[in-house]
């Protein structure tokens, strides 16, 4: 079902490589640190979908305002990650999570799970980086946003950072 997802996103953003690859990096990154965090399967299927959609709230955003920044991403996603999700088959339970986790991913107050955690986490690092942010600012999204030890390595690693991070 994962593999239904990916390719109905990359139908989604038919034509926007740009967008198609950085779900794809932010879902490999996300992949990556639960299984290093050895989340538990339903966790990993939650945090992997989320991954894949957490930013389908761009393209209606664009649509409604011209924008799409990460509040009006976070207010516009949800609704049609869960018209996504149903139409192929995912359970309810699953997208209610994806949905909540849509509609918070550039929310950093509160985490409450693994995967959202997971999911921030991955996203800041292909955002770091396609961002060109600055080794510094890599430091403090480091220190301030990562809280998994696999992330905290990950990040350290890309980014040439010192130990403390």
């Amino acid at each position: 079902m994962l593999n239904k997802l990916f390719m109905e996103m990359i139908n989604y953003y038919k034509g926007d490589a740009k967008r198609i690859q950085h779900f794809t990096k932010v879902h490999s990154f996300a992949k990556l640190i639960g299984d290093m965090e050895q989340v538990d399967a339903e966790t990993m299927q939650i945090l992997e979908a989320a991954a894949y959609v957490h930013d389908i709230g761009i393209k209606p955003a664009e649509t409604k305002y011209g924008a799409c920044s990460g509040k009006l991403q976070e207010q516009e996603g949800p609704a049609v990650a869960k018209e996504m999700l149903e139409k192929l088959g995912f359970d309810n339970q699953l997208i209610e999570r994806v949905c909540y986790l849509v509609g918070h991913h550039h929310t950093y107050t509160e985490i409450d799970g693994m995967d959202y955690q997971i999911l921030v986490e991955a996203d800041f690092l292909v955002n770091l980086y396609e961002d060109g942010l600055s080794k510094a600012s890599a430091l403090s999204a480091c220190k301030k946003i990562f809280k998994t030890q696999s992330g905290k390595l990950i990040c350290r690693i890309m980014f040439d950072l010192e130990e403390e991070s």
